[in-house]
């Protein structure tokens, strides 16, 4: 049986430090079948000197180059779009896929039907130095399965670790370009309607940096939370059940206390109002 095409599109901003050790991570896959896209969203580091360098070596890597910033949820959607994969991976220029991440995931997602796979992650600094698992964090054992709920409720999946049906990322028309961010919302609207499979090591190496995207979300009236706030309106639509709105009450309790605790009190009166329809 041939091996179903993996597209992973690899999304860089300012990340020149580190890019290449990225792109090399999914040319040392062992799974045979990879096709790589690597989207630049308008870097001033030099990161595009590095990738043309390293399309000096491999020309047949399609290089999508954005000018003007568009946003992570936009720039992701340029590359996907242009990809033929039936599995994709969202893999960020700072991140690095170990050996095996695709072909497990692959075996994972034949094996159990589901629409998206995830792992356990290293995490690493700036030096590449391990920082422990992302999942220490958990006392439980990770579900899987249907986890709309559980991603209602609470953080759960480290986003680089995703390995996603094509069928997902149509069905949902991509990531939202409306929002600063695209883990939460991807992590609902797709687990309202496809199943999810874990695997329980790690897969590959999340780096954990001062500047990066995922960081802005803990910074002073971050714009992040406005997004968030977005999120919890769709969910409080998708949902059917009573576990799922006190799923969403619990999560817009926490939404609440981070807008006062991040000064973003303007989001107050929106997330009382949705209280008050749980």
């Amino acid at each position: 049986m041939n091996d179903p095409l993996v597209s992973v599109i690899c999304l860089c901003h300012n990340q020149a430090a580190f890019v290449e050790e990225a792109l090399q991570s999914v040319l040392s896959q062992t799974y045979p079948t990879v096709e790589l896209i690597i989207v630049d969203d308008s870097s001033t580091d030099g990161s595009k000197d590095r990738i043309r360098e390293f399309l000096r070596d491999h020309p047949h890597v399609p290089f999508v180059d954005h000018a003007l910033p568009q946003g992570n949820c936009r720039a992701f959607n340029s590359g996907w779009r242009m990809s033929s994969g039936k599995y994709v991976i969202d893999l960020a220029a700072d991140d690095v896929l170990l050996s095996d991440r695709i072909q497990v995931g692959v075996d994972r997602l034949q094996e159990t039907g589901a629409g998206v796979h995830f792992s356990d992650a290293w995490l690493i600094n700036s030096y590449g130095q391990s920082l422990g698992r992302h999942n220490e964090r958990f006392k439980e054992v990770i579900p899987e399965g249907d986890l709309y709920v559980e991603l209602v409720r609470r953080y759960l999946i480290c986003p680089p670790t995703m390995l996603i049906r094509r069928e997902v990322l149509e069905a949902l028309g991509g990531y939202d370009e409306s929002l600063a961010y695209e883990d939460f919302d991807f992590w609902v609207r797709s687990a309202r309607q496809f199943h999810y499979a874990f695997t329980d090591r790690p897969l590959i190496k999340k780096r954990l940096l001062t500047h990066s995207h995922a960081r802005t979300q803990e910074k002073f009236r971050n714009s992040h939370q406005r997004s968030t706030l977005e999120v919890c309106k769709k969910i409080a639509r998708m949902n059917r059940t009573g576990e799922e709105r006190k799923a969403l009450k619990e999560r817009l309790w926490h939404e609440l206390r981070q807008s006062i605790k991040k000064g973003n009190l303007g989001l107050i009166p929106d997330y009382l109002s949705l209280l008050k329809q749980c």
